[in-house]
C-alpha cells in the first residue's frame, strides 16, 4: 500500500522507470525525497514538490556504490601542490567529479592495504612518505584512527560520500615501520588494538594488499590474528591477493584459510588472473569461490571491467627493494649492483613474489602518471628506455628516482573471456579501482560503471540491466553494512541515479580517460541534485560514511 511522504517533497522525479537495486524486475513509478530521504510513489501520483524532474523513458536507480577506490586523499586536509605537480585545482576538481558523473554516490577507500590511518603517534612521519607515494597527490597527513582521519577530510570538497577500509600496510608501518619481520608479541597487539579501535569508530573493514610492501611482508598467521578483530566487528576482510598471476589459485587458497580461520567475511578485491601463465584460471578460481560459499565462507568478489590494470610502477620491482621505506628504495635504485639483481630476479622470478613484468614483459606497462616526467605519461616503458638506448630496467630505476618514487603505471595482462566471467559471476560486484592522479589515469576511474550498464549489459546482454545495477548497488551495500542506501525504498537515503538505458555507456579511453560517460542525466547526492543533464552543478553533499 502506498505510503504518502512524510513532508513537503523537495524534488519529486516523475515518469521514470524503477530499478531498485534488488535485482527485482523494473517497474515504473515515480521518486519523492522528502528532507533527503526516498519516498517511492505510484505512476502519476498527485504530488508538489518545489521542484520536478520530467523523467518519462529514464530509469532511476540509487546511487551507485563504488567498493574499490583509491581516492582517500582527493578531499584530505593536505592539498595537492599544483605547481610541484604540473596540476592545478581545476585538474584535482576533475579527478574528483569523474565518478559522480558516472552516477557513483559513494565510494570506499583504504583498499589494498592503503589507507590515511591509523598509526602510532611516533610512527605518523614516517608515514607521509609512504602515503605520498602511494596517492600521488602530494603531501599526505597520516592520521592516527578513524576519527582523525574524517576530521582530515574537507567537507567542501566533497561531491560524493566516502567510507574506508583500515589498510594493513599503513597499519603495519605505523606500528613496526618497515622492516621484512614477523611482528613482534607486542606490536602484534598494537596492531590488533589500533585496528579494533577505528573499527569501532566507523571504518567499513580490514584490507591487506600482498603484492606491496610492507602488507606484503606478513604471514598468514598475522593476517588471521588481525581478521579475527574485523570479524568481532562483522566487518569484512577485503583482499588483493599475494598473487593474481601464475600463483593466483595458491593465493585464494591463503585467503580463504584467513576467512576460514578467523571467521571474517571474505570479500577478493578486483578477482582477475592475470599474465599468461594464468589466463583462463577463473574457470578454476570462481568455481572455488563457489564452493567455498557452500562450505560456509561468506565469500564475495569485486571487478572492473578492463584488461588492464593499474598501480605504482615501484611494485614491479621485487619486495626486497622497498624494504626500510621509501628512502631507503631511492637510495637502492642508484646504485648498479641492486639494478642486476632486479634483472635477475625478474628473469628467474623469486618464491611469493608475482612478479608482473615477469609474465609479461615491459611493453606491456605505460606510464600513467609521472609528475616528474610528464612526457613519459601514456608511453610504453619498452618504448621509453628503447629510446634513450637505456636497459628498462635502468630506466625505471632513474625514472623513479627523478620523481622520488611517486609513478603510476598501467599494466595490460588480462584477457577478456577471464574479465567477462568474474563479471557474469552472483558473487561479483563492481568497482573501478580508480587511481585518481593526475596525468593520464586508467579509464576505469571515470568509466567502469557506464561500461558495465552499456558495454556487457546493454551491448554484449551479458548482464540484465536489473542485475548490472544490483551489483553496483544492493549487493555491495549488503557486504559493507551501509544501511539506507543501494535498494530504492520508502526511507531510503536519497542518493539517485537518473540515466537513459538506451544511450548509457562510457567514453573514457586511455588516451582521453577522463571523458565523462553518455547517458547518466541526472546524480543526486543525499537529496540534493549534484548532477543535473549531465552536467555537474555546485552541490557539495558527499559525507564521511560511518559504519557501525
Amino acid at each position: 500500500m502506498h505510503r504518502p511522504p512524510s513532508g513537503p517533497i523537495d524534488l519529486l522525479l516523475r515518469g521514470g522507470t524503477l530499478v531498485d537495486g534488488t535485482g527485482a524486475v523494473a517497474r515504473r513509478a515515480d521518486v519523492a525525497v522528502v528532507s533527503r530521504r526516498v519516498t517511492v510513489l505510484p505512476p502519476g501520483a498527485t504530488a508538489d514538490a518545489a521542484e520536478v524532474l520530467d523523467v518519462t523513458g529514464r530509469v532511476v536507480t540509487p546511487g551507485f556504490i563504488d567498493v574499490h577506490t583509491h581516492s582517500d586523499a582527493l578531499a584530505a586536509a593536505t592539498a595537492l601542490d599544483g605547481e610541484e605537480h604540473g596540476a592545478g585545482d581545476r585538474a584535482v576538481e576533475e579527478l574528483r567529479l569523474a565518478p559522480l558523473l558516472q552516477g557513483v554516490t559513494t565510494e570506499i577507500g583504504g583498499n589494498c592495504g592503503s589507507s590515511l590511518f591509523p598509526g602510532l603517534p611516533g610512527r605518523l612521519p614516517g608515514l607521509a612518505e609512504h602515503l605520498r607515494l602511494t596517492f600521488g597527490l602530494g603531501p599526505v597527513r597520516p592520521a592516527a584512527d578513524f576519527d582523525a582521519f574524517a576530521a582530515g577530510q574537507r567537507p567542501e570538497l566533497r561531491r560524493n560520500h566516502l567510507a574506508s577500509l583500515v589498510g594493513h600496510g599503513t597499519l603495519r608501518a605505523g606500528v613496526m615501520g618497515f622492516e621484512d619481520r614477523p611482528p613482534r608479541h607486542g606490536e602484534l597487539a598494537a596492531m590488533c588494538e589500533l585496528l579494533d579501535r577505528s573499527l569501532a569508530q566507523g571504518a567499513a573493514g580490514f584490507s591487506t594488499g600482498l603484492i606491496y610492501p610492507p602488507g606484503g611482508y606478513a604471514d598468514t598467521e598475522e593476517l588471521v590474528a588481525l581478521a579475527r578483530v574485523a570479524a568481532r566487528h562483522r566487518k569484512p576482510y577485503v583482499t588483493h591477493l599475494r598473487d593474481e598471476m601464475s600463483q593466483v589459485e595458491k593465493a585464494l587458497e591463503e585467503a580463504l584459510e584467513i576467512a576460514a580461520r578467523s571467521g571474517a567475511a571474505l570479500q577478493v578485491s578486483h578477482h582477475k588472473t592475470a599474465g599468461r601463465h594464468a589466463w583462463g584460471a577463473t574457470l578454476r578460481t570462481l568455481p572455488r569461490l563457489e564452493r567455498a560459499r557452500a562450505e560456509g565462507v561468506d565469500v564475495l568478489c569485486d571487478v572492473y571491467p578492463y584488461t588492464a590494470g593499474s598501480t605504482v610502477l615501484h611494485a614491479m620491482l621485487p619486495p626486497w627493494v622497498s624494504e626500510g621505506g621509501p628512502a631507503a628504495l631511492l637510495a637502492r635504485l642508484g646504485e648498479a649492483e641492486v639494478r642486476e639483481r632486479i634483472r635477475a630476479d625478474i628473469a628467474n622470478g623469486l618464491e611469493g613474489w608475482e612478479n608482473t613484468v615477469g609474465n609479461g614483459g615491459w611493453d606491456l606497462i605505460s606510464v600513467a602518471a609521472a609528475p616528474a616526467r610528464r612526457s613519459a605519461e601514456g608511453r610504453r616503458i619498452a618504448d621509453l628506455a628503447a629510446e634513450r638506448g637505456a636497459d628498462p630496467v635502468d630506466y625505471v630505476c632513474e625514472l623513479l628516482r627523478e620523481g622520488r618514487g611517486e609513478v603510476t603505471i598501467i599494466s595490460h595482462s588480462m584477457r577478456e573471456d577471464d574479465v567477462r566471467r568474474v563479471l557474469a559471476s552472483p558473487l561479483s560486484m563492481i568497482g573501478s579501482d580508480g587511481v585518481p592522479k593526475p596525468g593520464r589515469p586508467h579509464p576505469r576511474w571515470a568509466g567502469s560503471f557506464a561500461r558495465v550498464l552499456g558495454r556487457y549489459g546493454r551491448g554484449q546482454g551479458l548482464l540484465s540491466l536489473e542485475l548490472a545495477v544490483h551489483k553496483m548497488t544492493g549487493l555491495p551495500a549488503g557486504r559493507f553494512r551501509l544501511p539506507g542506501r543501494g535498494v530504492l525504498r520508502d526511507g531510503a537515503v536519497a542518493d539517485l541515479v537518473v540515466l537513459d538505458p538506451a544511450t548509457v555507456l562510457d567514453r573514457a579511453t586511455f588516451d582521453r580517460p577522463l571523458l565523462p560517460p553518455e547517458g547518466v542525466e541526472a546524480v543526486v547526492v543525499a537529496g540534493r541534485l549534484a548532477v543535473r543533464e549531465g552536467r555537474p552543478t555546485p552541490v557539495r553533499a558527499g559525507e564521511v560514511l560511518r559504519v557501525r
